[in-house]
């Protein structure tokens, strides 16, 4: 009997390898920049930049994403100049030391995006959906790589105050065909959705997103979910960020259930377990009732 939790048949081409998401994926998060909300992330000596990935790679994550400006909200915006220094000497490190990992640029530059997969990156995690550099998709399109195209509203310094919404689930749907279309036509052929939790979204705006995360497999593509230690989970439960992995597991099983395809997390193991047992849940079979 065929997996109804999961999403099926969806794969990416990765550099001419193709990487099934039938069984979720996790994407282990790797912040060079010196500000994050969640101190725990934030790796900005070289060695120990290494040493993260190692962990994450020992603890199977299957992809890396490497962010060198903080979108965090009201965060302070990061030069080109500076997210240039920051990624592209980390995305070469990782490319000598782990040549098998499969790295994620978090950028929204097309020109970083480049860059980055130049030096190794095959993936690129853009938080703006192309809003914020009009040349993304045709770069994209160039490069022959898969694209996280996200729902955000406004910039990271912007978005706090891009929270109304007649009816969110239409919006953000709308958003995204009119986006997916829009690489179609460039020839983009991998597009990764991300609902952007948090995003543009208060946490009662979040909370209706996750619940209604199945919605968006309309849209026939695979769904990243990124809830990792996020406010809707501390300010709910009145903790701090360090102590929302519990919180994390909780929200990161209910989107499995609901067919997220990647999870994009802090915290790899736990990630991993949480796939490894809502899919064993998902095979289990009924006895026979006499």
């Amino acid at each position: 009997m065929q997996n109804k939790l999961f999403s099926p048949n969806k794969t990416l081409n990765v550099n001419g390898k193709l990487i099934d998401l039938s069984q979720p994926k996790v994407m282990g998060i790797l912040n060079v920049t010196p500000d994050s909300f969640y101190e725990g992330s934030c790796f900005t000596d070289p060695t120990l930049q290494l040493r993260q990935v190692e962990k994450m790679l020992e603890e199977e994550a299957d992809f890396i994403d490497v962010g060198g400006a903080s979108t965090r909200s009201g965060a302070a915006n990061v030069s080109e100049e500076e997210e240039r220094k920051r990624i592209l000497p980390v995305i070469e490190s990782v490319v000598k030391h782990f040549p098998d990992a499969v790295l994620s640029v978090d950028t929204f530059r097309s020109t970083i995006a480049r860059q980055a997969v130049e030096a190794g990156a095959s993936i690129v995690n853009d938080v703006s959906g192309g809003e914020m550099d009009k040349n993304m998709f045709e770069t994209v399109a160039s490069l022959h790589v898969p694209y996280i195209l996200m729902h955000m509203r406004g910039t990271p310094q912007t978005m706090a105050q891009h929270t109304q919404y007649e009816n969110l689930i239409l919006e953000i749907t709308d958003y995204f065909q009119a986006k997916i279309y829009q690489l179609h036509q460039w020839g983009v052929k991998d597009i990764v959705l991300d609902p952007g939790f948090g995003f543009a979204k208060t946490s009662e705006q979040s909370f209706t997103l996750l619940r209604q995360l199945s919605h968006f497999h309309i849209l026939e593509k695979p769904l990243l979910v990124g809830l990792s230690r996020k406010s809707m989970i501390w300010k709910t439960l009145q903790i701090k960020p360090e102590e929302a992995l519990n919180g994390t597991t909780v929200l990161n099983t209910c989107a499995l259930l609901q067919g997220a395809a990647i999870l994009r997390v802090h915290d790899v193991r736990q990630a991993k377990e949480t796939i490894r047992l809502v899919s064993r849940l998902a095979t289990s079979v009924l006895p026979d009732q006499h």
